[in-house]
């Protein structure tokens, strides 16, 4: 099975007006934020600790009233997965599907999205509920390019932008499953 790789890396911000100046200064225009809601699920018989390469997740998400279903399988590490994604018009309907296939709800990720594109790469700044404030850059791989090297090449223009960010090569759902077992 494949489909379109998207590569990202992520990063917890420290300064977010700090930041947002760094992007002004490249020319970076944030869009309007937006209000997702989203429901992961994990396949029946995986559990937080176990590896995510190879496993399938899926995920709901509502935004402006659209639903989407997002499946992803990580590839090479996390933030390497194939993807496939569809609008629905129901979203409990969709959940129950989602269900009956064998997946288990996990976490909701409650967040605020402002995005920006720059060439290829589409920028996230998000501010998740219980968790804080994160960038993310993200890719879609083109033909023969490698997902590791590409994750680099973000990580690099992340650190050229001068503001006080950490990486994290945890997704959302491990982020704030931490955050609310604290």
């Amino acid at each position: 099975m494949s489909g379109p790789q998207e590569i990202e890396v992520k990063y917890r911000v420290f300064d977010l007006d700090d930041l947002e100046r760094e992007l002004a200064a490249r020319g970076v225009i944030l869009s309007e934020p937006v209000h997702q809601d989203d429901q992961a699920f994990a396949q029946g018989g995986w559990s937080y600790g176990q590896s995510k390469v190879g496993v399938p997740f899926a995920r709901l998400r509502t935004q402006a009233g659209r639903h989407l279903f997002t499946v992803k399988r990580p590839v090479a590490n996390e933030m390497a997965c194939i993807e496939h994604e569809s609008e629905v018009t129901d979203r409990e309907e969709m959940r129950r599907a989602v269900e009956l296939m064998g997946f288990y709800p996990t976490v909701r990720i409650v967040k605020t999205r402002r995005t920006a594109r720059l060439g290829e790469l589409l920028l996230c700044l998000d501010e998740v509920e219980h968790a804080g404030s994160f960038l993310e850059i993200e890719k879609v791989l083109g033909q023969g390019e490698d997902g590791e090297l590409v994750q680099a090449e973000l990580d690099e223009f992340a650190r050229s932008l001068g503001a006080r960010l950490e990486r994290t090569t945890e997704t959302y759902d491990s982020i704030v499953r931490a955050a609310l077992l604290q």
